[in-house]
């Protein structure tokens, strides 16, 4: 139910997915949302891809960690006239929000580890399947090697680039040198930006930083910056949610 809880407070997104549902979420509450995405993504068109859609029925599994390697895929498959519901390979998701766009194509999702963190998949992830199945691991650039180097029998697919959003940096630079804001981190990658772009000019002193998962977390701490909030839920509406019960109780 919509309350004035947020009244006053203005929380800046960071991330490069869809904010529509999250930035009336904060609005509702009195909020003030503000989208300065600190990173953004690209396919990459590479040689490889024909032959890697060619044979995603030779593979048992098929592994997504991000929404936006699932939109790449999906893209790839559409171009070459794949139907994607067709395919046998089962499929591995780390996230609700990529299981959820999964979903939205017609994908059924085979494993989801119990919390949505790599380190979690790894451990998880060989309980469930045979060593000897082969798994296509599709990523992004800056996936780290947790996966690579925890799976058996594993390919990797690089299917996007992540890089600084530099359009973002001088506005948010303007509004952190006027008021203090939350600012919601989604990746490490968003955290780096911020490090190298706009902490330099204004600092970290006017943040109140937010974490969706433990390694952008980490990330924040290594910095020596306090993390404000950090959900056991890894997605964006619970880093809102506990936002507003954390000003609730102040």
């Amino acid at each position: 139910m919509p309350t004035n809880r947020l009244r006053g407070k203005t929380i800046v997104l960071t991330g490069t997915q869809k904010t529509l549902p999250i930035k009336e979420l904060i609005e509702e509450n009195g909020g003030e949302c503000i989208v300065f995405p600190l990173i953004q993504t690209t396919e990459l068109h590479s040689p490889e891809d024909a032959g890697r859609l060619s044979e995603l029925d030779n593979y048992d599994w098929l592994i997504f960690t991000s929404q936006n390697a699932v939109q790449v895929f999906i893209d790839k498959c559409q171009r070459a006239g794949i139907d994607i519901r067709k395919l046998a390979c089962s499929i591995a998701s780390v996230g609700a929000q990529t299981t959820a766009l999964l979903e939205k194509y017609g994908l059924k999702v085979d494993f989801m580890p119990s919390t949505f963190s790599a380190d979690v998949f790894v451990k998880e992830f060989p309980e469930t399947v045979q060593e000897t199945q082969r798994k296509l691991f599709i990523r992004g650039s800056l996936a780290k090697p947790t996966i690579r180097n925890g799976i058996a029998n594993i390919t990797e697919w690089t299917v996007y680039e992540t890089c600084a959003n530099h359009a973002s940096v001088v506005p948010l630079v303007e509004l952190l040198k006027q008021k203090q804001a939350i600012v919601i981190f989604a990746s490490p990658s968003a955290v780096q930006v911020f490090q190298e772009k706009v902490a330099p000019i204004v600092g970290w002193q006017h943040v109140s930083a937010a974490a969706i998962g433990h390694i952008t977390a980490d990330a924040l701490r290594k910095l020596g910056v306090e993390v404000y909030v950090q959900p056991a839920t890894y997605t964006m509406r619970a880093v809102v949610e506990e936002i507003i019960l954390l000003e609730e109780e102040q």
